[in-house]
């Protein structure tokens, strides 16, 4: 019996590399011969919805609407805390040894999201009917 050197081991992975990108390169340079290239003025205008683009692409957003996708975040972030939170809140007291430890820490937590959200209305940025320059 003939032993061959290790490194033939690795042959079916290399053939496999080698004809990936064998056929990734043919593809590609097929597909540059093959397809028509004109650039017309529909073809390079961008696109989005179906909509004509008007105006400038580089204009400014107001404040609000960042505030507002940041309060969806500290929201979101919510609702992925409290769920788990609920699920395991009667095995609460076997995990942390205190009967009313996760209650507590749900009450401290709930309080700074309703000071969040008392300070976020207190400044208007959920009243979308006012026209605010400044926030």
């Amino acid at each position: 019996m003939q032993t061959h050197p290790y490194i033939w081991n690795y042959l079916p992975l290399l053939l496999q590399i080698v004809v990936a990108v064998g056929l990734t390169v043919g593809m590609i340079t097929m597909s540059w011969f093959i397809g028509r290239h004109r650039n017309l003025k529909d073809k390079l205008e961008a696109y989005e919805c179906g909509i004509p683009a008007e105006g400038d692409a580089r204009g400014r957003f107001s404040v609000r609407f960042y505030m507002v996708a940041m309060l969806f975040i500290l929201f979101d972030v919510e609702a992925v805390f409290m769920i788990p939170w609920a699920v395991i809140y009667r095995q609460l007291p076997h995990i942390t040894g205190s009967r009313l430890f996760g209650f507590w820490e749900m009450v401290v937590y709930l309080a700074f999201v309703v000071i969040g959200v008392f300070y976020v209305w207190k400044k208007g940025i959920l009243d979308w009917a006012a026209d605010k320059a400044d926030l």
